[in-house]
């Protein structure tokens, strides 16, 4: 008995609704189309799906991209480090409430080590023809990061072998929904044998016709909704005989007229839900300059060393996306000034290593000024100037001080910023010997909303 299956996925989405509409026409399409052709369908997801960066996913909690994907008819999806890193322990707890498919995560655990409510750790498809599929999930361990957010990460070799073990014998084909990266996909292919598929995702990677490693296919439709991928299964008697890849450009597919429209009205609905939330009346314009130091960066730093209790405070310019306006802000106004995915991150350092930190931002400071930086929750264009408050250095002595006295050797030193830069490669002493403490789970512009409402109060919008 022969039986064609055709599984459609997309990954790293990251709320660009601006492709939503033509990848929704196409999914619906290629349905049309393989069940007239007698070709059974299934949809996956590989995480990253939403992105707090888009109005009405900020202001919606991801329902709005939830919705979405109820409306494409999703069979199942895993989840990335947006839905696991970006929400809070409680809203990725609900987040899935609505959800009209399964999430497959295996390797994301509550604190107590069980699955949470809303996950499974694989599921089994069974075809009309009664082939049956066994789909596993699993997500990029920031092992660092999910204990802030009160949840049990576990690293792939923990949960994988297990894993399979149990599904391979009761299934005819075996597919992981990976956003674990394609290094991680090709090595777990060679490991692995038992998986004849790997549907790819995290680090934006495309695929275009698959890559074959060993007996598995790999697959990737890189990021943003720019592709949708197709993989085409041939069985006969429930055995894999063919598997085949390719991606489809969404820029190619047919615009409607409508599209601009639905676009704008997302853009247009998150914008208005967000000005409903009032935080501050500001009493001057807060300007911002991504090339040197300005009074919305200046405020910033004031705000980091009052939230803190530090003495000391470091952001970049390139953070500051508009001016903040004179006047009433908004949870609207915030959100365009501060987009990114970043929370507040207090650093104690020993003398010598924070004198060897500020040397690190100093070499590198020419450098990143103009830097266009990416990923890492920064959602600007480039790094921009850095900016110390309570800090100073003499170059020519290459002497550090902090607020005024010289550093010393043996003694620490606390400092504010943002996660961020323990993230990025250009700081290593942060990450190598700091004493870093992340404030989760609000994001950096969330905790400066909330020192904006204390020191500029509401009740001035009447005075």
């Amino acid at each position: 008995m022969d039986e064609q299956i055709q599984l459609l996925h997309t990954n790293d989405l990251h709320s660009h609704f601006e492709n939503f509409p033509r990848i929704e026409r196409f999914i619906k399409h290629r349905r049309q189309v393989n069940q007239e052709a007698n070709v059974q369908t299934f949809l996956f997801d590989v995480g990253d799906a939403t992105d707090r960066q888009h109005p009405l996913t900020e202001t919606t909690q991801a329902q709005a991209n939830i919705q979405w994907m109820n409306r494409l008819n999703y069979d199942a999806v895993t989840i990335g480090n947006s839905e696991g890193l970006y929400y809070s322990h409680n809203v990725l707890e609900h987040m899935y409430d609505t959800a009209k498919f399964d999430v497959i995560v295996g390797n994301l655990k509550e604190t107590n080590q069980m699955l949470p409510h809303f996950a499974k750790e694989y599921r089994i498809i069974t075809t009309a023809k009664q082939t049956k599929i066994g789909l596993l999930g699993l997500t990029a361990p920031y092992t660092s990061a999910y204990p802030l957010a009160d949840w049990r990460i576990e690293e792939v070799a923990q949960v994988l072998p297990t894993l399979i073990v149990e599904l391979a014998p009761q299934v005819d084909v075996l597919v992981l929904l990976s956003h674990l990266g394609l290094s991680m996909d090709r090595i777990l292919a060679k490991t692995y044998p038992q998986l004849d598929i790997i549907i790819g995702a995290h680090t934006h990677h495309l695929l275009p016709q698959g890559e074959l490693v060993n007996q598995t296919l790999l697959t990737a439709a890189g990021k943003y909704g720019q592709h949708v991928g197709m993989i085409n299964l041939q069985l006969q008697d429930h055995q894999l005989i063919t598997k085949s890849a390719r991606t489809i450009q969404t820029a190619t597919l047919p615009e409607h007229a409508a599209d601009q429209r639905v676009i704008t009205t997302y853009e247009r609905e998150g914008r208005q839900l967000l000005q409903q939330q009032k935080l501050a009346w500001l009493p001057t314009t807060l300007t911002k300059n991504p090339f040197t130091s300005c009074a919305a960066i200046n405020m910033a730093l004031q705000a980091l060393k009052e939230i803190t209790h530090s003495s000391a405070a470091m952001l970049s310019s390139g953070l500051f996306l508009t001016d903040l306006q004179a006047g009433l802000v908004t949870a609207d106004t915030l959100h365009q000034q501060l987009p990114h995915a970043v929370h507040i991150m207090i650093t104690k350092l020993k003398g010598q290593d924070f004198w060897r930190f500020v040397m690190e931002v100093e070499k590198n400071r020419g450098f990143l000024r103009n830097f266009p930086q990416k990923g890492m929750g920064f959602r600007g264009k480039i790094f921009g100037e850095i900016v110390f408050s309570g800090v100073q250095v003499d170059h020519k002595l290459q002497q550090v001080f902090y607020n005024g006295q010289l550093v010393q050797s043996d003694r620490i030193y606390q400092i504010a910023l943002l996660d961020h830069y323990s993230f990025i490669p250009f700081f290593p002493t942060l990450q190598i010997v700091g004493q870093n403490r992340i404030l989760y789970p609000e994001f950096f512009r969330e905790t400066l909303g909330r020192y904006l409402t204390k020191k500029y109060p509401l009740k001035q919008e009447s005075d």
